[in-house]
């Protein structure tokens, strides 16, 4: 993606803030669309900021190309995409069992189902990579 398209992707989520933080003052929206449209602000603004860095700095330009284009850090990005999937099953396996111990019945589904959801994309996703590689 172009860098004036991301650009102008960093200024929609400022407006989208403004606008959030504008409907939450005519109490339009409550308290947490308010923060929302803070935290919209906040992305926006700093990603505004390393897109003019980068045109500007040809050498965070250098950094960044390196960052992104170079196959160790794909490696270790794909590796640390692995660990958090694992990570989230197990937190999640073991809160489905001890919210159920502390009889919190909702707060142990919740958990059940985004463990069998993670692992129903993980299986559809080995099916179709195992076909396209």
């Amino acid at each position: 993606m172009k860098i004036e398209k991301r650009v102008y992707i960093s200024v929609f989520w400022v407006v989208i803030g403004l606008v959030l933080i504008a409907c939450g003052i005519f109490d339009i929206v409550d308290s947490f669309w308010s923060g929302m449209g803070g935290a919209l602000i906040g992305v926006g603004a700093i990603r505004i900021y390393q897109y003019i860095k980068y045109r500007k700095n040809p050498e965070y330009r250098e950094k960044v190309e390196i960052e992104r284009n170079d196959e160790r850090n794909r490696f270790i990005g794909g590796r640390a995409w692995a660990w958090a999937g694992y990570f989230f099953v197990l937190i999640n396996a073991v809160g489905t069992i001890a919210f159920k111990i502390m009889e919190n019945d909702l707060l142990s589904q919740y958990c059940a189902y985004s463990v069998c959801g993670i692992l129903l994309l993980y299986w559809v996703s080995f099916l179709f990579l195992r076909k396209k590689y």
